[in-house]
């Protein structure tokens, strides 16, 4: 008999939602395009609501969560899709978010990222920072661009994930896909083994701290081509947060270090279009001479204007991307200003129409 959990996994990957949202003794809810709406008008009992839980857990897994009351896993359901789940206690009761992962990667030339994006991709060393807040499809973005690699180099491509949400099948590349906390301890072992392990390609799918932030930063400067994603919403800011990571007496050598291994940014969000779906739209950093020598000289307040000006370097600002959707009439101009960082960049786009 499948269990109620299961089910409501199942309805919420029928509707297109893209979380479930459940608390022992209260009503779950999906969020759907952006939405959270109730799924159900009956309340998930506790007791049953941990057996189901412990029963989609790899052993040991529920134990785990006793003892430090979270945890972070996958999960696939056969059939359907495969989920990112994160369980927490809430007021003293059971909570769990469990996110549907599309376990289909899109081609990277239908995700809506310019050609510059696949260029930096086709680099033998160097590191690519994907950024956005959460569920702005960065790790879609990443996907699509380790599949990408797959399909048209020969590459030892070594992924390092908490969790593993995309499975990916060996092409033309020989793919190994460690998931922290069942194949490793922490980002920043792996990846410090990493560098033992012969690989071309990097991915990190968090660069949460200053140890594994240094050891991403020591891998694009040894020749290997480093991917990894941070919460932060421009490439400004993304400089400005990897720098800050670091103690005040490092922070010039981490400069000059990251000005010469970034080769560049990619900033994004997700836009609801008129029809109801989702376009990406992002700032793209493509790092040169002039992007360097700010980067060095502490003077990142000065690389949105580097990029307002760098489109022959395949560069974009967040507000372009916004302004061509609009142009191109998906998304309306109330959306825009809500997903923009510079209101008065946009603004000023758009008069130049009139």
């Amino acid at each position: 008999m499948t269990s109620k959990l299961k089910k409501l996994m199942t309805e919420l990957v029928n509707r297109n939602g893209s979380d479930l949202h459940l608390t022992a003794d209260s009503h779950p809810y999906f969020r759907i395009q952006g939405q959270i709406i109730p799924a159900s008008n009956e309340v998930y009992d506790e007791k049953q609501f941990r057996k189901e839980l412990g029963e989609i857990l790899s052993e040991g897994k529920l134990d785990v969560f006793d003892n430090e009351k979270e945890l972070d896993c996958s999960y696939g359901l056969e059939g359907v899709a495969r989920f990112r789940l994160n369980v927490f206690m809430d007021r003293g009761k059971l909570s769990c978010v469990m996110r549907a992962l599309n376990t289909n990667i899109p081609d990277f030339s239908g995700i809506g990222l310019p050609d510059s994006v696949q260029q930096l991709l086709n680099r033998p060393r160097g590191l690519m920072l994907v950024t956005g807040p959460t569920g702005s499809g960065k790790t879609t973005t990443l996907a699509s661009s380790i599949d990408w690699i797959n399909s048209n180099h020969s590459h030892h491509i070594l992924t390092i994930e908490d969790p593993i949400e995309f499975v990916f099948e060996n092409k033309n590349c020989l793919v190994r896909q460690r998931e922290v906390g069942e194949d490793t301890l922490s980002f920043s072992k792996a990846l410090r083994s990493a560098l033992r392990e012969d690989p071309d390609i990097i991915l990190v799918g968090e660069m949460r701290d200053l140890e594994t932030i240094s050891l991403a930063i020591t891998a694009a400067e040894t020749g290997h081509l480093v991917m990894g994603t941070l919460h932060t919403s421009s490439a400004s800011q993304t400089i400005d947060r990897i720098i800050d990571v670091f103690p005040t007496t490092q922070q010039q050598q981490i400069r000059v270090q990251l000005s010469a291994s970034l080769i560049g940014v990619i900033s994004q969000t997700l836009c609801k279009t008129k029809d109801n779906k989702r376009a990406l739209a992002a700032e793209i950093l493509v790092n040169n001479n002039a992007i360097g020598n700010l980067i060095r000289e502490a003077k990142s307040s000065q690389v949105y204007s580097q990029i307002q000006v760098g489109a022959k370097y395949g560069m974009q600002t967040l507000e372009q991307a916004l302004y061509t959707h609009i142009e191109q009439g998906k998304i309306t101009k109330e959306e825009a200003y809500f997903k923009c960082n510079r209101p008065n960049v946009l603004t000023s786009l758009l008069e130049m129409d009139k």
